[in-house]
């Protein structure tokens, strides 16, 4: 779809002919078989579709120039991205920047590049970004619209404009890793798929931008993350907390670059919010075991980050930390402080463990069928059915 993007301009076009192209080879490889290069194979049928598409409804005036382009097009092989800022061959990291253009308000440009490039759908992306569907889809629509009436280019910024513009490519990249990380509304907890896209395309911005401290950060964030996957659910499927899970499924080699990439952000100037965070799944990865994790430090990585990219949900975790390190009641009391999550899943889940901890059955058990009723996610509602069972 990026790549019919680029040489249609046209994102409306380019959805609803990969669509088509789903549907012709949901039929066609169930009796053909699956083709040697898939991606190529969708990219054909979806230029053909799109030709077809502005033939039939009689716009040849306004889109020879497209329609040019369409039949030029051949799919060929995903290019290996360069390094330099002239050499990304990446089609998807050009539709982010696109997607991120500074004409778009910030939260537009994290849905449309959410919907176009992560693949999410409009109430994932609402979940997301704490918003409403109705609000998450208009913003979709409006920022279609901006690109094509500004004719915003379909490029990556030189390096004059990176500083306005990678905060947005950040922030989505890290939405579309959390939404992989932790699925919305799936029946498994992890969906790879977007949690691999998004450190794939965060590796090719760092291999881009390698004295930008905060996309190091923010992959050595990921990266550090992504490397207890393993250890998330049992052999049945369900969710392990962090501290029972069996730290020999950690994959240790996720975890040295991660941390190399960490040491790389913090010494590359004044820290941003994720190579904070990056620090503080760094304390997670060196613990032996979860006993020896170093609580305190983390709500002190917390308190700083809650200085520099303030907001209830960091205000969230770092009562979680603090519970951890000096007791639940602290930890309780901030959480009973926080404004503005009343639709927040997770405040609801760490109110009501706190509150279990602490021996307050029946609150914990009303703050369990609160995050029940949030939670779409078929693991996480296992989990919290058997600890409402258990209040």
């Amino acid at each position: 779809m990026a790549t019919l993007i680029r040489v249609s301009g046209d994102f409306d076009l380019a959805e609803e002919a990969v669509q088509e192209a789903f549907v012709v080879a949901l039929e066609r490889w169930a009796a053909d078989g699956v083709p040697s290069n898939p991606g190529a194979w969708i990219t054909q049928v979806a230029r053909n579709g799109a030709i077809d598409r502005i033939r039939r409804e009689g716009v040849l005036r306004d889109k020879v120039a497209v329609l040019e382009r369409l039949e030029a097009l051949h799919a060929e092989p995903e290019a290996v991205p360069g390094e330099g800022l002239g050499e990304i061959g990446d089609d998807r990291l050009r539709l982010i920047f696109t997607c991120c253009h500074p004409a778009l308000a910030i939260e537009a440009r994290v849905a449309l590049t959410l919907r176009s490039l992560g693949g999410l759908s409009t109430p994932e992306i609402a979940r997301a970004l704490l918003a409403s569907d109705s609000a998450t889809a208009q913003r979709i629509v409006r920022a279609k619209r901006k690109i094509a009436a500004n004719k915003i280019p379909y490029e990556v910024p030189v390096a004059e404009q990176m500083p306005e513009r990678l905060p947005a490519v950040l922030a989505t990249l890290y939405l579309i890793f959390n939404e992989g990380y932790l699925a919305s509304s799936s029946e498994a907890l992890v969906r790879t798929e977007l949690s691999g896209e998004a450190i794939r395309l965060t590796r090719v911005l760092v291999a881009m931008l390698p004295r930008e401290p905060e996309a190091s950060g923010l992959l050595a964030l990921m990266l550090l993350t992504d490397a207890r996957r393993a250890a998330r659910v049992d052999e049945s499927g369900e969710a392990v907390l962090l501290e029972e899970q069996d730290r020999s499924l950690w994959d240790r080699e996720l975890i040295a670059e991660g941390l190399e990439l960490s040491r790389t952000a913090a010494a590359g100037g004044p820290a941003g919010p994720y190579t904070v965070q990056a620090r503080i799944a760094a304390v997670h990865a060196e613990a032996t075991d979860a006993a020896e994790t170093d609580w305190l430090r983390i709500a002190r990585l917390y308190a700083w980050l809650a200085e520099i990219a303030p907001g209830p949900v960091i205000e969230l975790n770092r009562a979680v930390a603090v519970a951890m390190s000096e007791g639940p009641e602290q930890g309780l009391e901030l959480i009973e402080s926080i404004e503005g999550l009343d639709g927040y899943q997770p405040l609801y889940t760490a109110r009501a463990d706190l509150l279990r901890r602490l021996g307050r059955n029946g609150e914990a058990a009303a703050a369990y069928r609160q995050a029940l009723e949030l939670t779409s996610n078929a693991v996480e509602r296992r989990f919290l059915e058997r600890r409402l069972a258990e209040s």
